[in-house]
């Protein structure tokens, strides 16, 4: 026991050999409690102001370093939960909406124009059918549209354009057979005229 007297009082002999037993310890005794008084001391902090035990007065409460980064960890994280639940991490970009220029329309002058009394747009000069291509076939096409039977102008006489012929005869109470005759080639030339 001799050896326990020589160490520090805060020695921790936890992972020590064990004392082999002394004459006063019989094989019998071996292992009971004896009455001994142990005391157990801890070392002490160097300085008592050590940054582990600093203490923070907040509204009248004293409060530990610990208490301070658990309390601010929690604000953290409820800080995060509230920008989570609002939709600012969901990685999709808002669109931004579209922005409109004002305009400002020019101010109307009036000119003095002759009046053009040929029409813009020509009827064609031939006969046509479903099938046909060519530059009669986009005059029938513009003529069409200006009349208010709007097709594609692609110089081909396909299904739209035969669709198109055969609301304007309808309209002009001819036979609605799809073909540019000679009655609705004269009622094209008509209408555009006048």
């Amino acid at each position: 026991m001799a050896a326990h007297e020589d160490r520090d009082p805060g020695y921790d002999d936890w992972f020590d050999e064990p004392e082999p037993p002394t004459e006063t310890q019989g094989g019998a005794n071996r292992g009971v409690h004896e009455d001994t008084e142990e005391v157990w001391v801890l070392p002490e902090e160097e300085g008592s102001g050590s940054s582990g035990h600093r203490e923070i007065v907040v509204a009248g409460r004293t409060l530990t370093m610990t208490q301070l980064v658990i309390i601010a960890a929690s604000l953290l994280a409820i800080f995060f939960a509230i920008l989570a639940a609002a939709g600012v991490f969901n990685g999709a970009k808002a669109t931004a909406p579209p922005v409109t220029q004002p305009t400002a329309l020019p101010p109307t002058t009036q000119a003095s124009t002759p009046t053009n009394t040929t029409p813009t747009t020509q009827a064609p000069a031939q006969t046509l059918k479903p099938g046909d291509t060519g530059s009669q076939v986009k005059d029938l096409q513009r003529s069409l549209t200006a009349l208010g039977f709007p097709v594609k102008v692609d110089g081909d006489y396909g299904p739209a354009t035969q669709t198109a012929v055969e609301q304007f005869q309808a309209s002009k109470n001819l036979d609605a057979d799809g073909i540019v005759g000679p009655k609705t080639l004269a009622e094209l030339q008509q209408a555009l005229s006048g």
